[in-house]
C-alpha cells in the first residue's frame, strides 16, 4: 500500500489525499483504530466508499505539515454533532439553510450542494456544512417522519 504524500481540503472543505504512487483520492476521511489507547497510532485514511487507501502506523512519523493535516482531519471528524431532528430547510434547492436539533443543541447551517450529504451505510449519513463541519445521522430510520421527509428530498 502506498504512503500518504499530501492531504488538504478544497474550497468546499472536502478532504483530498495524494499517495506516493501519485494516485489521488477525493472525499477521504481519517480514522483512528484505537482512539483512546493509542491516539497517535494505527490511523487509516478511507475513501468516500469507506475503503482504506492508506495506513499510518504512527502519526509522529509523518513530516510536520502532513502530520498537522492528518491531525486536523481527525479532530474535525471527531467533532461530529449527531442530528436528531431536522426542523426545517429554507429550500429544497441548494444552497439551503438547515435548522436542526443535534445531541449538542440546535443550530443552523448551510448545505452547499447535495453532494455534501454522504451515505456511509444504508442507515448512516454524514452531512457537511459550508464550513466543513460534519454532522452525523447515525440511524436514518429512527428519525421522526418529518425529518425523514425533509431528508428524502435531498437523497
Amino acid at each position: 500500500m502506498s504512503e500518504l504524500s499530501e492531504m488538504a481540503r478544497d474550497e468546499r472543505g472536502m478532504l483530498h489525499a495524494t499517495l506516493s504512487d501519485g494516485s489521488q483520492h477525493a472525499g477521504v476521511i481519517a480514522v483512528r483504530a484505537f482512539p483512546v489507547r493509542a491516539p497517535d497510532e494505527a490511523i487509516s485514511i478511507l475513501d468516500g466508499q469507506g475503503q482504506e487507501v492508506c495506513w499510518i502506523e504512527n502519526l509522529q512519523s509523518l513530516p510536520s505539515p502532513l502530520r498537522i493535516s492528518v491531525s486536523q482531519a481527525l479532530q474535525a471528524r471527531e467533532f461530529m454533532p449527531e442530528i436528531v431532528r431536522v426542523e426545517k430547510v429554507s429550500s429544497f434547492a441548494t444552497p439551503s439553510v438547515w435548522h436542526v436539533h443535534t445531541n449538542r443543541g440546535t443550530c443552523d447551517f448551510t448545505l452547499k450542494g447535495e453532494e455534501d450529504i454522504r451515505r456511509l451505510s444504508a442507515n448512516t449519513l454524514i452531512v457537511a456544512d459550508a464550513h466543513g463541519v460534519q454532522f452525523l445521522i447515525r440511524d436514518l430510520p429512527s428519525l421522526d417522519a418529518h425529518s425523514r421527509k425533509l431528508l428524502d428530498r435531498f437523497l
